[in-house]
C-alpha cells in the first residue's frame, strides 16, 4: 500500500473516531476463555450513534461457491449501537469481475447516504444483492467510498481471521457476529424498533 497524504489523513481521522468512540464510554471488557487466555469482548450497546468507522484488526475473507469474492487485511468496521459490526472491504481487495450492479433500487442510510447493491455471479450461480457500496457517501463517511460490504448470510463463508462468523439476523442488516461480541443484536423479528 502506498501511503499518500490522503491516506495519512484518513488514518488520522480513523484514530480520532476511535478516540471519540472510546470517549463516549465504550469500554471493551475481558472475559475468561479456555486455557486461561483473556479475550477482549465488545458490547454492541456501547457502540456509538452515529456510527464510527474504524480499521478492522483481522483479515477478512468472503467465499461463494468455493471462490473468494474478497480477501483483505485493510477492511474497515462500522460500529453502530445495537448492531454487530459491518465490514467494508476496499475495492482493490474485491473480485469486481464477479460482481454486477443489482436490479434493485438504492436505499438511503441516514448517516452514510445512498447505497447501491451488487449481485454476485460465480460459475453460473447468481446471488442477488449479496453486497452494497456507497459511491458518494455522506460527509464524515468518505473513507467508505466504493468499499464493498457483504451480507454474510448471503455468501457461503465469511471469515474474520481464522474465525467463521455468524450473520446478523434478518434480511436487511449486514452485521458480522464474531465470538468476541456481546448482544443482544438488532435485526431479529421484534427488534427493528430498537
Amino acid at each position: 500500500m502506498v501511503l499518500t497524504a490522503t491516506t495519512l489523513q484518513e488514518v488520522r481521522r480513523g484514530r480520532q473516531r476511535i478516540a471519540q468512540w472510546a470517549g463516549r464510554g465504550a469500554q471493551p471488557r475481558r472475559v475468561a476463555q479456555p486455557h486461561g487466555v483473556a479475550a477482549l469482548m465488545e458490547r454492541v450497546w456501547d457502540y456509538p450513534r452515529p456510527p464510527a468507522v474504524v480499521p478492522c484488526d483481522r483479515s477478512v475473507r468472503v467465499v461463494l461457491s468455493g471462490i473468494e469474492l474478497a480477501n483483505s487485511a485493510r477492511a474497515l468496521r462500522v460500529l453502530e449501537t445495537s448492531h454487530p459490526p459491518t465490514i467494508y472491504v476496499p475495492p482493490e481487495d474485491v473480485r469486481s469481475d464477479l460482481l454486477t450492479p443489482a436490479a434493485v433500487r438504492p436505499t438511503w442510510c441516514e448517516f452514510k447516504g445512498a447505497a447501491r447493491y451488487l449481485d454476485a455471479v460465480v460459475d453460473g450461480r447468481r446471488v442477488e444483492s449479496v453486497a452494497w457500496t456507497f459511491g458518494d457517501p455522506s460527509p464524515g463517511y468518505e473513507t467508505l467510498r466504493n468499499h464493498v460490504a457483504f451480507y454474510p448470510g448471503r455468501v457461503d463463508e465469511a471469515w474474520l481471521g481464522d474465525e467463521r462468523i455468524t450473520a446478523q439476523a434478518g434480511d436487511f442488516y449486514g452485521g458480522w457476529i464474531s465470538a468476541d461480541l456481546v448482544g443482544p443484536f438488532k435485526g431479529a423479528p421484534g427488534t427493528l424498533g430498537w
